[in-house]
């Protein structure tokens, strides 16, 4: 009996052992650093995204960075992933989350780090010709889709449009597609003018201001394909007291949700970009420990998915209390200094 009782607790032991070390917080692995990559880091957005990056991170026991330019100019994007690449190999990173502003410019430089060996998840918007491993966000024909739904209801199906984008972004592209198909049904919406901002929302309060200002029974909604815009929008028509405009949003920043309280903005769709960075650092975390035997893609025995759908919600002044609430129940400082610890 005795012998079955040491037996019995050696075996438990190495039980407990072999399970603590199959948590992250039981492994030691603070020297792999991953690094997420995008435009305008300093948008709300991406401090979602950072969120669920460092959350992700303090979970697993591994180093996490965002990095890249703080205005949108997809040169400097380039550029801080070749730093992150040209480097000595046992200097490399782990793995590389990118949003890739412009995907064309950014496709070579992407197929570069996986020939070094680093696995890349592109998050937010892809590089389909790219090397990249998959993609983690949105699936943006269908928000296209559903925004234009939206925006036809409003409209009564009939009006002129505006459309603020910024060109070359397959993730807008897709979205803008959506909205031509949903448009398609109905020969008394027209997008007048499809607008490139540029990365940037004064093109967007200059040209509504103009539009105010000159030919205001020409235009009946404003449509955001991406977040910086439509806020812009509704500051002017605020400022100019005007409330019989359309305009149907993207994303949640404060500004956005504030707009919509005071109903200036009818309806947001908004991402979940603390779910693709606390998503795509997992699985590039996991790539990188367990790789597979084999990478495939495309057959009926696929290894990686060709694309995770991260999921959206519309907020409209019905669900924005209770979105705004929810947005703040996580504490992004609170994952940064546990994975930091």
């Amino acid at each position: 009996m005795p012998n079955f009782r040491s037996a019995l607790c050696l075996s438990t032991i190495a039980f407990l052992v072999v399970s603590l070390a199959g948590c992250g917080g039981g492994e030691f692995r603070r020297t792999e650093h991953y690094y997420l990559v995008a435009v305008n880091t300093d948008i709300p957005y991406w401090h979602a995204a950072k969120a669920g990056l460092m959350q992700a991170a303090a979970e697993i026991g591994v180093a996490a960075e965002v990095v890249g330019p703080e205005e949108y100019d997809p040169a400097a994007e380039k550029q801080a992933i070749e730093d992150l690449i040209n480097v000595p190999e046992d200097k490399l990173p782990a793995g590389i989350l990118v949003s890739p502003a412009d995907p064309e410019l950014m496709t070579p430089v992407i197929d570069s780090a996986v020939a070094k060996g680093v696995n890349v998840i592109c998050i937010d918007s892809d590089a389909p010709k790219s090397d990249r491993l998959t993609f983690v966000g949105t699936d943006n024909y269908s928000v296209g889709v559903r925004s234009a739904e939206m925006t036809a209801e409003q409209l009564q199906n009939a009006g002129n449009v505006i459309v603020f984008t910024i060109a070359g972004q397959a993730n807008l592209q897709d979205r803008l597609r959506g909205y031509r198909d949903i448009f398609a049904q109905f020969p008394a919406i027209r997008i007048v003018d499809v607008v490139d901002i540029k990365g940037d929302g004064a093109v967007a309060f200059d040209l509504t201001k103009e539009i105010i200002a000159k030919r205001r029974r020409t235009v009946d909604a404003f449509v955001c394909l991406e977040s910086i815009a439509c806020p812009e929008v509704a500051e002017v028509l605020s400022r100019n007291a005007v409330r019989d405009k359309i305009v149907i949003a993207m994303d949640t920043p404060v500004r956005t949700l504030e707009w919509i309280q005071h109903g200036l903005i009818q309806a947001t769709v908004a991402q979940r970009p603390y779910t693709m960075a606390y998503v795509g650092l997992r699985m590039l975390a996991d790539y990188h420990k367990y790789k597979p035997e084999r990478v495939e893609k495309e057959r009926v025995i696929a290894t990686v998915p060709k694309f995770v759908d991260t999921g959206a919600m519309v907020v409209t002044k019905k669900n924005v209390d209770r979105f705004l609430k929810d947005q703040a129940s996580f504490e992004p400082e609170e994952a940064q200094a546990a994975a930091t610890e």
